[in-house]
């Protein structure tokens, strides 16, 4: 009880203090590639996943009779994780591929890489959304500037006890920083994640607000992943602490914001491919969410 007593007090000590200056930012390590077995297990329909090369490859089908997912071993509070993937190609409408964290509770935590297929010729869109305490509808949607079904592309995230980066390649899309300590915006701290992996039927609202059905004619939809990379720290489902903070490379000062060179990267993301985001649907919110008005969730 000591040990998580301190835990507490010094998340919500943290969570008053100061953003770092971005100067001190640095760029995530490099990720280190494993096989699929080291990290993950299948989750259902392991029939539907296919390993290739010693399990260094691993592809998931989608037909008419399921889909089918993974999952890691362990949970995990904080760290660094990262996926190469090659999305389903050709006529892709209706189908969702899905890289996420959750935890295992009804108000649960949730950090969510979504990719919504479309039809022969038009792009796919990156839809990324944060849950805390059971809480999302924090959508954002971009698309990308090169075609994910082409070749292996890396999506990453980043999460520590000041904020949530999510990567593709090595541009940040979007930083969503722990505001509890000012704002009250509940952030994801003490529920253990495990990380997914799914190829799925979404045609109820993947594509086009559902309009555009899946064409069973083009089954098996195929989408095909590397790397497996998990950096985290491992924590059974109980535990509301991480034992070793402070003492990865994920924990250090440099990684609790982004440098300058990161937020030009992502003000681009912004500007060019950013085709929804929650921050500014004045339909939906009439008041604009708090994380968004101080720069919180960007």
């Amino acid at each position: 009880m000591a040990a998580a007593a301190r835990w507490l007090l010094l998340v919500a000590a943290a969570a008053l203090l100061l953003l770092p200056e971005r100067a001190s930012a640095a760029a995530p390590r490099k990720p280190v590639d494993v096989p699929f077995q080291k990290n993950y297990v299948p989750t259902w329909a392991s029939d539907h996943i296919h390993y290739a090369d010693g399990g260094k490859e691993v592809q998931l089908y989608l037909d008419r009779s399921t889909g089918t997912g993974f999952q890691t071993r362990g949970s995990y509070l904080f760290g660094h994780f990262s996926m190469h993937m090659k999305l389903v190609g050709g006529d892709s409408a209706g189908t969702v591929t899905a890289f996420y964290l959750s935890s295992q509770n009804s108000e649960h935590d949730e950090i969510d890489f979504e990719f919504l297929g479309n039809r022969t010729g038009q792009p796919y869109i990156l839809q990324t959304n944060v849950f805390t305490g059971g809480k999302g509808d924090r959508e954002q949607r971009i698309y990308l500037w090169f075609d994910p079904t082409k070749e292996y592309h890396s999506y990453s995230v980043l999460w520590n006890l000041y904020m949530i980066a999510f990567f593709v390649d090595d541009v940040p899309i979007r930083v969503f920083k722990n505001s509890s300590g000012d704002l009250g915006i509940r952030y994801p701290f003490n529920q253990p994640m495990k990380l997914y992996s799914s190829l799925w039927n979404a045609d109820d609202w993947a594509t086009r607000g559902g309009r555009e059905k899946t064409d069973w004619a083009n089954a098996p939809f195929v989408a095909s992943y590397r790397g497996f990379h998990v950096d985290g720290c491992e924590a059974s489902a109980e535990a509301r602490f991480c034992a070793t903070q402070g003492a990865r490379w994920w924990d250090q000062p440099e990684f609790r914001d982004l440098d300058g060179a990161q937020y030009r990267k992502l003000r681009e993301v912004r500007q060019r491919y950013t085709i929804y985001n929650y921050c500014t649907d004045k339909d939906r919110y009439a008041a604009v969410p708090p994380e968004c008005a101080k720069d919180r969730d960007v």
